[in-house]
C-alpha cells in the first residue's frame, strides 16, 4: 500500500490495512463495529466519518445503505485510467489531510429530554477517540477549546442534527439567545442539547422538534453552559442485507 498510502493518517492507514486483512481472511468485509473495534474506537459515527474520508479519497468504494459492502481498490493500479484517478484523488486530499486537527470526543450528549450526567468522566469512549478534521473546515483557527460529542436522541432533527451525529463543541461558560448549547442542570444531574434562550424569569431550552416541548428552568444558576455547537459531522444511515 506504500504507493496510495500517501497523505493518510495513522488511523486511515490502519483501517486500510484491517480492511485488506480481513477481506483476504474472510471473503467479504467487516462491519462498522469490527472495523472500530480494531482501531480502539468506540463510536461507530467517527468509524463511518473515517471511512467516508477513504472513499471520497478514492481506496474504498461502498453502497451507502448496504452493510458490509466495502471493497477495496486495489493497491496495484493497472488501469491507466483509474491509476489517474485515484492520483487526482490523493493529491488533492494531500493537503488537506496534512492540516488535519485532532478534536477528542469527549462523549455523548442526549437531543431529547434530559439524562443524569454520567457517574464518571464520560467513560463511553476511551481516552485516545478524536475527530480528525480539516483545520480549514473549521470555524476558527484556534482550536484547543474544541470537543466533541456524539448526540443520542431526536429532539434537534429539525436543525438537521440526528440519532448518532457528531457535533464539534466550542467551551463556552455563557450563550445568547438562539444559540444550540450542551447545559448541564445541577439541581437534576442531567444533560441535554438545546437551543438556548433567556427570558424574564426563566431560561428555555427549546428543541428542533414540533413534537417535543421546551425545557424551562426557573433557577439560572442551576444551569451550567459547557459548550456552543459549531459544526455537525452527520452520520449515514445503512441498513444490513
Amino acid at each position: 500500500m506504500a504507493r496510495r498510502s500517501q497523505g493518510l493518517s495513522e488511523r486511515h492507514r490502519k483501517i486500510m490495512e484491517f480492511l485488506i486483512k480481513f477481506q483476504n481472511t474472510n471473503g467479504y468485509s467487516p462491519s462498522i463495529r469490527q472495523i472500530g473495534d480494531s482501531i480502539n474506537v468506540k463510536s461507530t459515527s467517527l468509524v463511518d466519518y473515517y471511512l467516508n474520508q477513504l472513499q471520497q479519497m478514492g481506496f474504498i468504494d461502498r453502497e451507502d445503505r448496504i452493510s458490509r459492502s466495502i471493497r477495496v481498490l486495489t493497491p496495484v493500479i493497472d488501469s491507466p485510467s483509474l491509476k489517474e484517478k485515484v492520483a487526482d484523488a490523493v493529491q488533492n486530499v494531500s493537503a488537506t489531510l496534512s492540516d488535519l486537527v485532532s478534536i477528542p470526543l469527549a462523549g455523548r450528549i442526549v437531543a431529547s429530554a434530559p439524562i443524569p450526567m454520567p457517574t464518571s468522566d464520560l467513560p463511553y469512549f476511551d481516552s485516545e477517540s478524536s475527530v480528525d478534521i480539516a483545520r480549514s473546515l473549521l470555524p476558527a483557527r484556534e482550536t484547543n477549546d474544541l470537543f466533541a460529542l456524539e448526540v443520542s436522541g431526536d429532539s434537534m432533527v429539525d436543525a438537521m442534527i440526528n440519532d448518532g451525529d457528531i457535533v464539534i463543541m466550542k467551551q463556552v461558560k455563557s450563550a445568547n439567545n438562539g444559540e444550540m448549547v450542551a447545559v448541564w442542570l445541577d439541581d437534576r444531574d442531567e444533560t441535554t442539547l438545546k437551543y438556548f434562550y433567556k427570558e424574564a424569569n426563566r431560561i428555555r431550552l427549546q428543541p428542533a422538534n414540533p413534537n417535543m416541548g421546551p425545557i424551562y428552568v426557573d433557577n439560572p444558576k442551576s444551569l451550567r453552559i459547557m459548550g456552543r455547537v459549531v459544526m455537525v459531522i452527520r452520520q449515514v444511515k445503512s441498513i444490513a442485507v
